[in-house]
């Protein structure tokens, strides 16, 4: 499986951005696709998980700012984020487990990354 993020960039403090992530050959129904952010010299942090059916979980952080949505049929995640701030400055990764989601937003339930873009946000 491979997993390629797209929709990055620089935006000032209040602006919006839409990630994708676009998945190959992943065809289960059961599994977790999640959004997982770093900031430098911070610990990798989890803040959005969805599976197959569309259910979603979202960490306080981001909650009522971001949104998660995915078309199955084109294998594709996406990520709506509206109100940024400057703390959500990071480098943004997309990440699949193959198992569900009911373990949270942890880094070590996911079998596979992508290879991440930036966000920057300017106040």
């Amino acid at each position: 499986v491979q997993l390629v993020e797209s929709g990055g960039g620089s935006v000032q403090s209040g602006g919006s951005l839409r990630l994708s992530c676009a998945a190959s050959e992943f065809t289960r129904r059961t599994y977790c696709l999640a959004w997982f952010r770093q900031a430098p010299g911070k610990e990798r942090e989890g803040f959005a998980t969805i599976d197959y059916y569309g259910t979603t979980n979202y960490a306080d952080s981001v909650k009522g700012r971001f949104t998660l949505s995915q078309d199955n049929a084109k294998n594709t995640l996406y990520l709506q984020m509206n109100s940024l701030k400057s703390e959500d400055t990071a480098m943004y990764y997309c990440a699949a487990s193959r198992w569900d989601c009911s373990g949270g937003l942890r880094a070590d339930r996911m079998h596979y990354w992508g290879q991440g873009t930036q966000v920057t946000v300017s106040s």
